[in-house]
């Protein structure tokens, strides 16, 4: 069983459910209807450069190319990590893009190489969709982790100095907020895996069952992706956590929260 090719009229018709939601948004006087239009351009248009990319990089056979759009990927990635946060500090986006690109690019190795067997191992087909995934979903948990880390240390910073004053080690004086760092940071994971397959059918799933491919087939990758997506946000939020617990605590065990600059 193939896919089904969708024309140009399909596409338009669908996008007839768009205008419903702007109608809706102007007659309850919601205001979304400039942000509905603006949205649907953008998805349409990144979308269709995506798929004239994807052409072009399915066809490459070099493994630096393939590196160097991975690479490009990752510090996306990264940036929009290091934005999403309220408070920053000044190396939040170099910890930021080392947390994730040693997480994803790990993981993304460790399935290519080591559990499918991938030949080559740079396989565009297969490298740039599985890490584009784990790409998406590390960034989530990073950006999340260290927002709750650093709004921890502002809210508890009375707790935390003093502790600190009674002479407990910053690790141990920051202990509480970097617990509650890696659960914020894994909260989204673990919901989406706790609900698939009962309140959701995940996207690449159900991509490839409309492909043509096998139910089982399509599971089997689904579960794997899901395996190597929670691996790599645990060690993403991991890595960004003790990044940014060094920039905010120096190694004379003091507090630091002059360092951060929360966003308007």
């Amino acid at each position: 069983m193939n896919s089904l090719p969708i024309s140009d009229l399909q596409l338009a018709l669908a996008a007839g459910l768009m205008l419903v939601s702007m109608g809706l948004s102007w007659r309850l006087r919601l205001g979304l209807g400039r942000d509905i239009a603006i949205s649907t351009v953008r998805m349409v248009v990144q979308l269709l450069l995506v798929g004239l990319i994807l052409d072009w990089v399915f066809s490459l056979q070099n493994p630096w190319l393939v590196l160097g759009i991975g690479l490009v990927m990752t510090l996306l990635a990264a940036h929009s990590a290091a934005g999403r946060p309220r408070r920053s500090y000044p190396q939040l986006f170099l910890d930021s893009f080392v947390s994730i690109l040693v997480s994803s690019l790990l993981l993304t190795g460790l399935v290519l190489k080591g559990i499918l067997d991938v030949q080559p191992w740079y396989l565009p087909q297969y490298l740039v969709p599985i890490l584009g995934m784990v790409l998406g979903n590390s960034l989530t948990g990073v950006s999340l982790a260290v927002d709750r880390f650093t709004a921890g240390l502002v809210t508890g910073r009375a707790e935390i100095e003093g502790l600190l004053a009674l002479g407990a080690t910053r690790r141990e004086a920051a202990r509480g907020p970097l617990r509650e760092a890696l659960r914020a940071g894994m909260i989204p994971t673990l919901n989406s895996m706790a609900v698939m397959g009962i309140v959701s059918l995940p996207g690449m799933m159900t991509g490839q069952i409309l492909a043509g491919a096998a139910p089982q087939t399509a599971v089997r990758y689904q579960i794997l992706i899901m395996f190597v997506i929670a691996g790599s946000t645990v060690l993403g939020c991991l890595l960004s956590l003790e990044l940014a617990f060094r920039r905010l605590f120096d190694p004379r065990h003091r507090l630091r929260v002059d360092r951060l600059v929360t966003k308007g």
